[in-house]
């Protein structure tokens, strides 16, 4: 009879399973599900009205020829715009060694000894689609921007304008160089000039990302993760400042909106204006890249991503509940689908 009964719970227990009545498998942990069609377009569609798309050139670039981008190029990575002849663009904008057009360090050190930069340096790449440039918005664009480090004691450092032409006119190659960008010009060699060259090449700098593939129509360019994360990033209101092609960029908005920020020195925008509604105003930063060009903030004071994102969503978001491990970890995998596909194969 004992033997009967259990040749029964197996033939059961064996019916049970062929007929599907088992239990699925869970997911492994940190998984995330596939989303439906709709529930791929309705993101997608979501998404597309929130961001956008990046324009394929920047704002300026169609004035720019071959002649003026390979001055500026060489320029770009001129040590000569410095001092001591030790620090050019690219020392803290790094698109040669590293590509992420930043140094990866909190502060950046000046071309002298013992000079250190007061904000963190921002990536050089997409610069010029940005509504202002600095944190503080303190230069309209990208040649306005690129006077202000070459001329900036605690950065390369020159003296004056003029000491910029000397050094340049020296030069035989710029003589020639300059004369075909400019060649219209009875002095082609001119401050002005070597910045306008410099920001016609920062403008080829433009990075497209995996978002930019699924934005293209590639469903598989994003994991379920990523898409998981883009959708958390839009239903948590990040997008009250991270908006646009960009994910930011094109606005001002206060470190600390909620709660105040740690940092109570900086003041941000209200050092150029003086004006008491921009105490604590910067330029809301892109996310493209975001990922491999920490550490974070106007002052570096998160050191990973996973941290900035928690920060920030204590002090500029009004959330009813703490974020979650989950949530972080998510929009964390977003951001990281919005670094540029080369760069992104080159640390791997």
């Amino acid at each position: 009879m004992f033997y009967k009964k259990i040749f029964l719970f197996i033939l059961i227990s064996g019916i049970a399973i062929s007929c599907g009545g088992e239990k699925k498998s869970k997911p492994e942990e940190g998984s995330v599900s596939q989303l439906s069609a709709a529930e791929e377009t309705q993101l997608f569609s979501r998404a597309k009205n929130i961001f956008g798309v990046l324009p394929e050139k920047m704002p300026g670039a169609e004035n720019d020829t071959p002649e003026l981008i390979d001055l500026g190029e060489k320029l770009y990575h001129e040590t000569k715009l410095s001092v001591n002849n030790t620090q050019s663009c690219n020392t803290c904008h790094d698109i040669t060694t590293k590509k992420n057009g930043v140094d990866n360090k909190k502060f950046s050190p000046g071309a002298l000894e013992g000079t250190m930069g007061v904000r963190n340096t921002p990536t050089v790449l997409n610069a010029g689609y940005h509504f202002v440039q600095f944190w503080d918005g303190r230069a309209k664009d990208l040649a306005e921007q690129a006077k202000v480090p070459i001329l900036n004691p605690i950065e390369m450092g020159m003296k004056s304008e003029k000491d910029v032409e000397k050094v340049l006119s020296g030069i035989s190659e710029y003589v020639a160089m300059f004369k075909k960008a400019f060649p219209n010009d009875k002095s082609a060699i001119t401050f002005d000039n070597t910045v306008k060259a410099i920001a016609a090449f920062e403008r080829t700098l433009i990075s497209k990302s995996r978002y930019d593939q699924w934005m293209a129509g590639n469903k598989i360019a994003l994991s379920p993760q990523e898409k998981k994360g883009l959708q958390t990033f839009m239903d948590l209101n990040c997008t009250m400042c991270h908006t646009g092609p960009l994910f930011g960029g094109n606005i001002y908005q206060k470190m600390g909106l909620i709660k105040p920020y740690k940092n109570q020195k900086d003041m941000g925008r209200f050092d150029v204006t003086k004006n008491e509604g921009d105490k604590f105003m910067f330029k809301v930063p892109s996310l493209r890249n975001a990922a491999v060009t920490e550490p974070y903030f106007h002052d570096g004071g998160a050191a990973t991503l996973e941290d900035a994102i928690r920060t920030m969503s204590q002090i500029n978001l009004n959330l009813q509940q703490p974020i979650t491990d989950e949530q972080v970890n998510n929009i964390a995998a977003f951001i990281k689908a919005l670094t540029d596909v080369n760069l992104e194969k080159s640390m791997k």
